[in-house]
């Protein structure tokens, strides 16, 4: 990646901004690095792992399946490139550590670093003017509480920074820092008989990054933060000893305010602007404020399905489909993916296919993920 132009392009897809999505009233946010699937096995399935089973990587989806985990410790470790048809030093990857308390609770902490490569900067005459190197990251920790025996609550801290400004070309974007909270469920039935097989029921949410607006610049405008509102469910197929299929529906929702039609002097319509209220006041608002009314409202729902069948706890061959409005965004794709296991370590690979006119920035990439789990085993209903 050698030119200004290149980054400037980077940037648009990062946020989402792209003009032919912009007149079609899409909700952007600040730091939206923050709402991409980390982890190979959700990737294999459509980008879904609200309400999968626990796994080393939770803490993105949903930190209360901690408390369900049948390890005492886990630690995963990610890495999904970004753009890599246009540049191959753009990358989102991390790691995650999990551990189980007791039969009742557990804490997790992880990583998520968004490197957007190195940028060379030259001037008209193709002098070189410098060197940059753009990222954002998060840091977070939670707590997650089994209620009963077959729900748990969690609760997630987090700092953000981003940082997007071109010292040495005097950029006015500067880094921000700030806080966000995840507020999330689980649920998890016993393993019941259902005639020919056994099932267990699954459902889970997470509200995930509450937190507060943050501005780029001294005199711009606040940017909200990727409030989402997560809910899926469930089950899996026990066919026998060493047969699972499991599938999974999920919905995904901005709980930031909609972009409105403004009018300017003469009356006449002019950009979509978002109204600047509190994130407080932007998530109960982002339930009713879309120009189109309450049709408008279900396009900004997204929804995926997944399904996943394991053999023996050991091999994994995954598939998945992803939905979302041409008015909102236009993503559409088809994934695919698979696990192996051995003995206490997992590696997961996942790959996907754009069905949408618009590019996806993960179009024609592997993800992988890995993971280890080691420590005592818990019973798990």
């Amino acid at each position: 990646m050698r030119k200004l132009t290149t980054l400037v392009l980077i940037f648009l897809v990062a946020f989402s901004k792209i003009n032919a999505q912009e007149t079609q009233n899409t909700i952007t946010t600040a730091a939206p690095f923050l709402l991409i699937a980390p982890d190979a096995r959700a990737g294999g399935m459509g980008d879904i792992g609200v309400a999968t089973s626990p796994d080393a990587n939770s803490q993105h989806w949903n930190a209360s399946k901690f408390a369900f985990m049948p390890s005492q410790f886990a630690i995963g470790i990610v890495y999904t490139p970004w753009l890599r048809e246009l540049t191959n030093d753009v990358f989102l990857g991390g790691f995650s550590f999990a551990n189980k308390i007791d039969d009742r609770s557990a804490w997790a902490t992880s990583l998520k670093y968004f490197n957007l490569g190195q940028i060379d900067l030259t001037d008209i005459n193709g002098a070189p003017e410098g060197t940059e190197k753009l990222n954002e990251f998060s840091l977070d920790a939670s707590y997650s509480l089994k209620l009963s025996e077959t729900y748990a609550m969690g609760v997630t801290m987090r700092y953000i920074r981003s940082d997007l400004g071109i010292e040495s070309a005097n950029s006015t974007i500067k880094p921000v820092s700030t806080f966000a909270v995840d507020i999330s469920g689980y649920f998890q039935s016993e393993e019941k008989n259902y005639g020919n097989f056994n099932g267990v029921w699954r459902g889970g949410y997470n509200i995930s990054n509450i937190g507060p607006k943050v501005s780029y610049t001294d005199d711009g405008q606040d940017n909200y933060i990727p409030t989402n509102l997560k809910i899926g469910a469930g089950f899996d197929f026990i066919l026998d000893t060493y047969n699972k299929v499991t599938v999974n529906l999920e919905f995904n929702k901005l709980l930031v305010p909609t972009p409105s039609i403004s009018l300017n002097e003469d009356g006449e319509s002019a950009p979509y602007i978002q109204d600047d209220v509190g994130f407080v006041s932007g998530i109960f608002s982002s339930f009713g404020d879309a120009p189109g009314g309450f049709s408008e409202e279900l396009k900004e729902v997204t929804w995926a399905l997944g399904a996943e069948y394991m053999y023996d706890n050991s091999f994994a061959i995954r598939a998945g489909y992803f939905n979302e409005s041409d008015l909102k965004g236009a993503r559409k794709y088809f994934t695919i993916g698979s696990g192996f296991k051995f003995k206490s370590s997992k590696l997961d690979i996942s790959y996907l296919f754009n069905a949408s006119d618009i590019n996806n920035p993960l179009e024609n990439t592997l993800r992988f993920s890995l993971a280890f789990d080691f420590g005592q085993l818990f019973e798990i209903n």
